[in-house]
């Protein structure tokens, strides 16, 4: 048994007795709707552990799984937490969306119990533990060739370190990309990965070459501005990388837009530490003061090479 305690946030009619669970010991938070579910995870401090949180989400009315599955909130929630999910007969066309998006568990109300709930929850957790650890072991994101969010975190580490030293302002930009699973549903996985590539080097040919762009898996990018001369820089550089990566890609003769969503978090205004300044961009990404551009009937650009 662990000697600290699993946290589990949970959306739920009824929270599980888990006291007497052999997979534990879990401490449960209630949480009354998504949005509180994101404010928990916004307002977790890092304790250090090696095991974050678990999401509990049970969803016992028709529709909402894909409720959830156009939730602002799911891709922060996966990335910053084992997420498992309990509805009344989950379909499995659903049940591969939502893992495809990160979800660890899918069970079915009729048949869980308290038992196989800590079970699951002590599962997901490990899982989630050891796929962290495998993605710090690679630096690279296989899809689109870019850096993955550990070395993101590792390289603004150095460089907030150096800001110490030698002070300048840095800003973080997140973008969350919506289309790409309109994309795989109606041209295929490997299309769907050839969108993505396309949009990272949209998003490497609008910048410096001193700047960063990362992938933070699945449909969000970051892009480290390693240096701002003013604190307006930041935001003008947001619009110019919506207004590029918003125009529609051409993928195997179709043209494919996007629409993209964005979150910054600026040195020091908004923070000093890498991952306050990750999640606050990530946040509002999800959906928290959204900034969104779509391109209707515009002409594709240009970027089969």
């Amino acid at each position: 048994m662990s000697a600290t305690p699993y946290q589990v946030f949970c959306l739920s009619p009824k929270l599980p007795d888990l006291i007497t669970s052999g997979f534990g010991p879990f401490v449960l938070r209630s949480c009354a709707t998504l949005d509180a579910l994101s404010e928990q995870l916004n307002t977790q401090v890092a304790d250090g552990s090696e095991i974050g949180p678990a999401l509990l989400i049970h969803l016992p009315t028709a529709g909402g799984l894909d409720k959830l599955l156009q939730w602002p909130g799911l891709a922060r929630a996966v990335m910053a937490a084992a997420v498992l999910v309990v509805a009344p007969e989950p379909a499995p066309a659903t049940c591969l969306k939502l893992l495809q998006a990160g979800v660890r568990e899918i069970l079915s109300e009729r048949e869980v119990n308290d038992e196989m709930m800590g079970r699951s929850l002590r599962i997901a957790l490990e899982r989630k533990r050891q796929d962290d650890a495998a993605r710090r072991a690679y630096s690279i994101d296989l899809t689109t060739g870019l850096p993955n969010h550990h070395q993101l975190l590792e390289h603004m580490t150095h460089l907030l370190a150096l800001r110490e030293r030698e002070p300048a302002s840095m800003a973080l930009i997140v973008l969350h990309l919506d289309g790409f699973r309109a994309a795989e549903a109606s041209l295929g996985t490997e299309s769907a990965n050839v969108l993505r590539r396309k949009a990272a080097v949209r998003l490497r040919a609008s910048l410096r070459a001193s700047d960063v762009v990362a992938s933070l898996g699945g449909d969000m990018f970051a892009v480290l501005l390693a240096w701002i001369d003013a604190d307006d820089d930041a935001e003008r550089v947001a619009r110019k990388l919506l207004s590029s990566v918003t125009q529609p890609f051409q993928v195997t003769g179709h043209n494919v837009p996007l629409g993209a969503r964005v979150g910054v978090g600026q040195y020091p205004a908004h923070g000093k530490d890498a991952q306050a300044l990750l999640t606050r961009a990530v946040s509002q990404a999800s959906g928290e003061a959204i900034s969104r551009l779509r391109s209707v009937g515009a002409a594709a650009a240009n970027d089969d090479e």
